[in-house]
């Protein structure tokens, strides 16, 4: 009888020790959500969308955000087209940092911030000539519109 009286003890102590466990982690989880929601309440903007939005748009200082939108030649978005950003990097014109991206359906790209200055765009698509030029990118924000051609025919 006291065999199984001390596995009942045993069990219900580790039953005990696991809720108290699961109610400490849940209150340091409820803690945790309170401060960051009271410090993102604190500066006033979380509420507002138009706030929100200004500063998710905000630039740095010597930056530009590009919105690259590829067409065809008829106007039509190009989709799923490989856009390749490149610019110097540290000012180095021979030494380039590049990005690469993915068209969406709409045919756009948004590029996050990069340096102001020289910037190149390439763009390569199935079916479509491939496309790159040089621009002198001077502000904060940008868009870049590119119109694929079609590859010359060979007979």
């Amino acid at each position: 009888m006291s065999l199984v009286s001390s596995r009942f003890s045993r069990s219900l102590a580790f039953l005990a020790l696991a809720l108290f466990v699961a109610g400490t982690i849940c209150s340091l989880s409820l803690r945790a959500q309170d401060s960051s929601s009271s410090s993102s309440s604190g500066s006033g903007d979380s509420s507002d969308p138009v706030a929100a939005a200004a500063k998710e748009e905000a630039v740095p200082a010597g930056k530009t955000k590009l919105k690259i939108i590829v067409t065809n030649a008829s106007g039509s978005p190009v989709g799923n087209a490989s856009v390749y950003v490149r610019y110097p990097k540290n000012g180095k014109q021979d030494n380039l940092q590049e990005l690469d991206f993915k068209t969406n359906q709409d045919g756009s790209v948004k590029v996050p911030p990069v340096p102001i200055g020289k910037i190149q765009v390439q763009v390569i698509a199935k079916g479509w000539h491939t496309f790159g030029e040089w621009y002198d990118v001077e502000n904060s924000t940008q868009t870049v519109n590119v119109q694929l051609q079609e590859p010359p025919h060979w007979y």
